[in-house]
């Protein structure tokens, strides 16, 4: 089995189990995609919390794996042949994770493409969108007398919640019958619009029963129930 005490951020975070996937993360909402990904897929995983509270994700341990000092990343020692692999990004974390479990991604060309087309959207959409709109409505921001951006980050966010509204008519997830990684990225992010931003009013998102009715689905599952509380505060 390969070592992994050449990773400098086993020795901040040492690992109980070096065989595992070693997750890096908070339960935050690009880092339960990772958990929940790790939840659903079965794949053995070590958590470890990475807070924010002692700035943890700015140590030498953390940028050594990570020199954006974002959450999730891993490191798993068993990756593209049998090498250890440190990967960053939630979304490239979830694309592989996808190919190393063979499940949560269509194999067909064109609904693999289009899976990846709605990650995307998430991640260049969503994910900031609803975080700026968050830090007007709930953080620093919503002291600001000028209402004018968290005007506009309101309407992106109602925008883009139409734009998911619509895909959801008719289908039970993103991608039909299917779920896929696009459910992954995309709903833990509208659970915490609507939940920890405290934004559901703001947006309207009675307007979108589309998206509260996979929403409610989503958070049914019970990966999901379990990935949301990993890594566990402390």
């Amino acid at each position: 089995m390969t070592t992994l005490s050449n990773f400098p951020i086993t020795q901040k975070w040492p690992a109980a189990h070096p065989e595992y996937i070693q997750l890096y993360s908070l339960p935050t909402p690009n880092g339960v995609k990772v958990s929940i990904m790790l939840e659903e897929t079965g794949l053995a995983y070590e958590p470890h919390l990475v807070s924010f509270d002692t700035n943890d994700q700015m140590s030498a341990a953390f940028l050594s794996l990570n020199p954006n000092n974002k959450i999730p990343a891993i490191l798993d020692p068993n990756g593209p042949g049998g090498k250890p692999l440190a990967l960053f990004e939630s979304g490239a974390i979830l694309l592989y994770l996808a190919e190393k479990s063979g499940m949560f991604m269509p194999k067909d060309g064109a609904d693999r493409y289009e899976t990846i087309q709605w990650l995307m959207f998430q991640m260049g959409g969503i994910g900031p969108m609803f975080g700026q709109l968050g830090f007007f409505h709930k953080f620093a921001g919503k002291d600001y007398e000028d209402k004018r951006p968290r005007d506009r980050f309101t309407a992106e966010s109602i925008r883009l919640l139409n734009v998911l509204n619509q895909r959801l008519n008719g289908r039970n997830w993103i991608m039909g019958d299917t779920y896929t990684i696009a459910d992954i990225a995309i709903f833990p992010w509208v659970r915490n619009l609507i939940g920890f931003y405290g934004a559901g009013d703001l947006v309207g998102i009675d307007n979108f029963p589309h998206v509260m009715r996979v929403l409610d689905a989503f958070v049914a599952r019970p990966a999901v129930i379990r990935g949301l509380a990993i890594p566990a505060r402390t």
